[in-house]
């Protein structure tokens, strides 16, 4: 990992889009400050394209997609994209699985949101999970007191037994069934919503993380900033980003905005 001020400026000046997670890279102790809100604002106005891209639930990213100075939301780590059309007063919402699917996955999920916890005790279902379409998350973090990472991998690998896919976040470990992350769906929406192949355009693509589950993102795109958080986790990352912010959280962030925005 690159300090983020080696980042060229001549890629700095290409970015047309910034994809970035939530928890722990717009937030800070669970808040979203107004410094990383009023970066993203600023580079919308900028004419930059902002996708937050989280494992958070449907429910959010419909407020999200509403609310937020963003282009769209990628949610529950891959299976659903949401995007409020203006113009049209229409959410746009698509996800990875059909409705009959995921009627089917939401009956295995409740199994193991039973078992989970009691395997792995101080572990709980999130307090979001009522809000969530398609995916299960545990908390290990958030509202709990914190576990140690062990008990997460534990987590995880209770998933994976059960024939689910699974990733660690900062606070939650998200299991689901199906063949979709936060890159898959995110190729989805680039496609559907703005015409584009994202093979071809990650070069002017900045994805900003902080997490193991960021990892595929973080391979992906030659422009990927960790804030610098990202370094607690770092050996448990699949793959790094090129660059690290100088502070953690939303002022990470911030500082990638202020440097996108410096060279426009």
């Amino acid at each position: 990992m690159r300090p983020l001020p080696e980042m060229p400026r001549q890629a700095l000046r290409g970015v047309t889009h910034v994809l970035t997670d939530i928890d722990d890279t717009l937030t800070d102790h669970g808040r979203l400050g107004a410094g990383a809100y009023t970066a993203l604002e600023r580079l919308t106005e900028a004419g930059v394209t902002v996708v937050p891209v989280t494992g958070r639930p449907a429910g959010w990213c419909d407020h999200i997609a509403r609310m937020w100075p963003v282009g769209a939301v990628v949610g529950e780590n891959g299976a659903l994209y949401f995007r409020y059309d203006a113009g049209s007063r229409r959410m746009i919402r698509h996800f990875s699985r059909t409705e009959a699917q995921r009627r089917e996955d939401r009956v295995r999920l409740q199994t193991l949101a039973r078992e989970i916890p009691v395997r792995v005790p101080g572990s709980a279902v999130s307090a979001d999970q009522a809000y969530r379409d398609t995916d299960l998350a545990i908390d290990f973090c958030e509202d709990v007191p914190p576990l140690p990472m062990a008990e997460a991998e534990r987590i995880r690998a209770l998933f994976e037994a059960a024939g689910a896919r699974a990733k660690i976040s900062s606070i939650h470990v998200n299991g689901w069934f199906g063949d979709f992350d936060k890159l898959s769906m995110t190729r989805t929406l680039f496609a559907r919503e703005y015409g584009l192949d994202l093979d071809l355009v990650r070069d002017r693509v900045v994805f900003a993380g902080d997490s193991p589950n960021d990892s595929p993102m973080f391979a992906f795109f030659p422009l990927a900033v960790g804030v610098a958080n990202v370094l607690d986790m770092r050996d448990r990352l699949e793959a790094e980003p090129a660059f690290v912010t100088p502070s953690r959280g939303g002022a990470g962030f911030s500082e990638l905005a202020e440097a996108l925005l410096t060279v426009r």
